[in-house]
């Protein structure tokens, strides 16, 4: 089975936990739930899934994302009996303005840099996050964190670097 990273918000999932939400999905019918975990600096809800029906992907890249589509639907709608074409492509995320709070750390990016990351404050701390797969990039961007003070922090499912703030 191949394994797929879903985003959805937390009020999505509130409302179809209260079944409130009805909706027709791309998810495959043998989709299975493995983990569902809250990022509370994206504010978004992250649920690992697998299926037979999702495309091989080299295990040395990380879990690809999923993006489902949905149509919302006035009632429910049982799922369709043909096998839903899937599509696994990367995702472009939206570069957000930086911060004020992180404009300093964003600065010592290279512009190129900057369009694989994301920067949020915790606290006293800068979290920089990649937003995709970095391959020879990782060494480059290490390298201007740990000048800033910063360190690489591992993670089960997602790794980030932390900078302290000045």
């Amino acid at each position: 089975m191949k394994m797929r990273m879903i985003k959805l918000t937390p009020e999505f999932l509130i409302s179809a936990m209260q079944g409130k939400a009805s909706f027709i999905s791309n998810l495959p019918a043998d989709l299975e739930l493995l983990d569902v975990k809250y990022d509370l600096f994206s504010k978004q809800v992250l649920a690992i899934v697998r299926s037979d029906s999702f495309e091989d992907v080299a295990e040395t890249y990380p879990i690809p994302e999923f993006n489902v589509v949905y149509a919302a639907s006035s009632k429910a709608v049982p799922p369709p009996t043909a096998k839903p074409k899937l599509e696994s492509k990367p995702v472009e995320k939206a570069r957000v303005a930086p911060s004020l709070d992180t404009s300093a750390v964003e600065e010592e990016f290279s512009p190129e840099q900057r369009e694989l990351l994301s920067f949020t404050m915790d606290g006293d701390d800068v979290i920089v996050k990649p937003v995709q797969y970095l391959k020879d990039e990782w060494n480059e961007i290490n390298d201007v964190v740990r000048s800033l003070g910063g360190k690489w922090v591992k993670g089960d499912f997602y790794s980030y670097w932390v900078v302290p703030q000045s």
